[in-house]
């Protein structure tokens, strides 16, 4: 083989040595017991007609690479956003590693979870035993200041009662009576992450106001703000906290994971850094009202919160013009401060920045997958710029999301031949990209199999971002964050030109 010491190559040079060439074509041919390349091509291309998409749409009980993950990756997220505090998961150490792998390559961040290890033993006696004794050991090797459990498939399939296990723990002196331990059933099966996402803020807030104390709000003058789960919640929160502080509001942002999942190579390794303090989760029951920056990321949190006789406003991902202009006015409409000419200025360099570009976008037709607040979002913006969205696709949307996207569509020429894809997965947007092509894909990094096979360019623009890096430290959010959506777009944009014409290649865009 030539890989030694002297002169170490990466998986993508060595590959190309006239060895593993020969390895692989061994493999293939004696091995694979796979068709003929003709029929393989053959069928690949039957893959892209009509007649298979209709097949395609009509099947039910399978699923083929849905845009969505499951709900124990949501509220792990949700808990690292607390201050100290150590997300465990009642449930298999397979499925944690699952969690950890996926936010680690994501944020390129350690990302600490627990999990109390539940094997066949557990599934047939229950977990007691593990949350009893993973409780002990979380809480004296880690030293967090609050434990937020979630569960996984087993613990929900086998019954496991988490307010009776944890109450046991605690007789047991696992941690001590008064240690803060909220929870919340995230069964794997239903749902989505985002679900995960309420279920386990609601079981944050609901623990503080309800389960260690029987609060009475007290309404006064700060407003809460709920970011929703979000793959750019490094810059995005800090883009919102920016906003509120430059506003001179007063504000308690629940669930802030921009300083855990950005932690500085300083020598110091932190464990836990930064997120909303438990003294604000507790006092968040007083705010004046609460804004949910994603609707569909809070559904049962902020019922929970309305219950409380506090004021509430959702919103679908602020991002663009006319989403960051309806948020910054509700937070002025609310807390009575005015908006401020500094950030009038950066919505007047949006608008600027948009027509300079607009006859690059004018008409450009988009594919947008991903999360219902993400997608709502982003064909709000892309209808903005007089770009055309063609197809939005969200397998964890509902009856309600699809509503609110047509709604959005019909607002706009540029929507007219928009189509809204509720519940479809990936394989479905490759038959539609196939039969009803489009100019571009906007969702993550799973988009670049659909790129590979239509050969539609795909722009990266949402959880999860593996094959990129750092892209969630700029912000989405916002007048800013919009104009780096832009700039992604347009790069894009001009890429495809550059490479397909050398009579048009300008220097000059």
């Amino acid at each position: 083989m030539p890989q030694s010491a002297a002169k170490v190559k990466d998986h993508i040079s060595l590959f190309q040595e006239p060895e593993y060439k020969e390895l692989f074509a061994s493999k293939k041919a004696q091995f694979e017991c796979r068709p003929t390349d003709e029929a393989v091509e053959a069928q690949s291309e039957y893959t892209k007609t009509w007649e298979y998409r209709e097949k395609n749409f009509a099947r039910e009980a399978a699923t083929i690479n849905p845009a969505k993950a499951c709900q124990p990756l949501g509220a792990v997220f949700a808990a690292a956003g607390f201050e100290g505090t150590l997300p465990y998961v009642h449930g298999s150490q397979g499925c944690v590693a699952y969690f950890r792998s996926h936010l680690a390559r994501h944020f390129k961040e350690a990302v600490p979870i627990v999990a109390d290890s539940m094997t066949e033993d557990a599934a047939v006696f229950g977990g007691l035993t593990n949350i009893v004794e993973g409780l002990q050991n979380a809480y004296a090797l880690y030293k967090p200041k609050m434990i937020v459990v979630s569960t996984t498939c087993m613990a929900e399939v086998i019954g496991d009662d988490l307010s009776a296990f944890i109450a046991t723990a605690k007789e047991k002196e696992s941690v001590p009576a008064d240690f803060p331990v909220p929870f919340a059933h995230t069964p794997s099966f239903v749902g989505s992450h985002t679900t995960g996402y309420d279920n386990q803020i609601k079981g944050i807030l609901q623990y503080f106001w309800e389960r260690e104390a029987q609060l009475t709000a007290k309404p006064g003058s700060k407003i809460n703000i709920i970011p929703g789960f979000d793959g750019y919640a490094v810059a995005n929160n800090r883009e919102i906290k920016r906003y509120l502080d430059t506003m001179g509001v007063e504000y308690t942002l629940i669930g802030d994971v921009s300083e855990v999942y950005d932690t500085p190579s300083d020598g110091e390794y932190r464990m836990y850094d930064g997120g909303t303090t438990i003294a604000e989760a507790r006092d968040s029951i007083n705010a004046k009202a609460t804004i949910s920056l994603q609707e569909f990321c809070s559904l049962k949190t902020m019922e929970l919160i309305a219950s409380k006789g506090q004021q509430t406003a959702a919103f679908n991902y602020p991002m663009g013009i006319g989403a960051t202009d309806a948020f910054l006015m509700k937070v002025s409409e609310l807390t009575g401060k005015a908006i401020p000419a500094s950030i009038e200025k950066e919505r007047g360099r949006l608008v600027d920045a948009i027509t300079d570009s607009q006859a690059w976008l004018h008409g450009k037709k988009f594919a947008v997958f991903g999360d219902p607040d993400f997608t709502l979002a982003m064909t709000a913006f892309l209808l903005e710029m007089g770009c055309e969205p063609t197809h939005v696709l969200a397998t964890n949307g509902g009856k309600d999301w699809e509503a609110k996207v047509k709604e959005l569509l019909a607002s706009s020429p540029f929507g007219a031949e928009g189509q809204v894809w509720a519940g479809k997965d990936l394989w479905h947007l490759r038959s539609l990209l196939f039969t009803e092509p489009t100019d571009f894909i906007i969702g993550s990094s799973y988009g670049k199999y659909l790129e590979k096979d239509t050969g539609i360019p795909l722009i990266r623009l949402t959880f999860p971002i593996f094959d990129r890096h750092h892209h969630h430290r700029f912000p989405t959010f916002g007048y800013q964050g919009a104009l780096r959506v832009l700039v992604e777009i347009l790069d894009r944009v001009f890429e495809v030109a550059d490479a397909s014409s050398d009579i048009s290649y300008d220097l000059t865009r």
